[in-house]
């Protein structure tokens, strides 16, 4: 589990084919994101790259090595890195670490699209498209996960959603070299993935998605 805080910014040094598929080599600092601290980071631990979960099999001080299946490179933005890429890290959370984004899973829901970029005083507003199919599971004022990255939506109008990102967050994500058509992962907020499965394995109808009916059932709704 992770909790979406970046703790720096990394860049890849090669993508390695190995038996069809990719052995990703990542340095663990870039020239605008500080260092990963390695010093307690043991093999075969959890590192969320661009926010999906990877498994250390190789690591020293300045860099990891971990193994991506074809799965995983089909379904996230992995597949159109490399060398000299900039990615977000973090490293799996301690039951001590400070919460302060919110549980990430590491596991990719699909992928979004920067669909425009605004300035907003010392901020930049960004709109990004989600896939249809996730689109009901992202809401005002909820949290979501871009490339790693626990941020807030603002505002939802069907598959697009607003996002406001502060200067700190600029500076410590990739967020900073985004641009319109940029392809991002995303993970959507874990309790509302599985209150919906949850609902909708109560409700007969299951086919029809959480309706008020299934709320009531549920005793959300009286």
């Amino acid at each position: 589990m992770f909790t979406g805080i970046i703790e720096s910014v990394g860049s890849i040094k090669k993508l390695e084919p190995v038996g069809g598929d990719i052995r990703l080599h990542v340095a663990t600092s870039s020239q605008t994101g500080g260092s990963l601290d390695m010093s307690d980071v043991q093999l075969g631990d959890s590192i969320a790259v661009n926010g999906v979960c990877l498994t250390a099999i190789e690591f020293d001080k300045k860099h990891f090595v971990a193994d991506v299946s074809n799965e995983t490179i089909t379904l996230t933005s992995l597949k159109g890195l490399s060398p000299g890429s900039e990615v977000n890290l973090e490293k799996a959370l301690l039951p001590t670490t400070r919460l302060g984004g919110h549980l990430v899973s590491g596991h990719v829901d699909g992928l979004g699209e920067v669909i425009s970029i605004k300035e907003e005083s010392r901020s930049i507003q960004l709109i990004i498209r989600s896939p249809d199919e996730l689109k009901h599971y992202i809401a005002m004022k909820g949290s979501i996960c871009i490339d790693g990255t626990s941020l807030t939506v603002n505002k939802v109008a069907d598959t697009d959603f607003e996002i406001n990102i502060v200067p700190h967050t600029q500076q410590q994500t990739i967020i900073k070299n985004y641009k319109p058509g940029t392809k991002v992962n995303l993970e959507v907020d874990l309790i509302a993935r599985y209150l919906e499965r949850l609902l909708m394995k109560q409700d007969d109808n299951a086919g029809d998605g959480v309706t008020l009916e299934s709320l009531a059932k549920a005793g959300f709704v009286r």
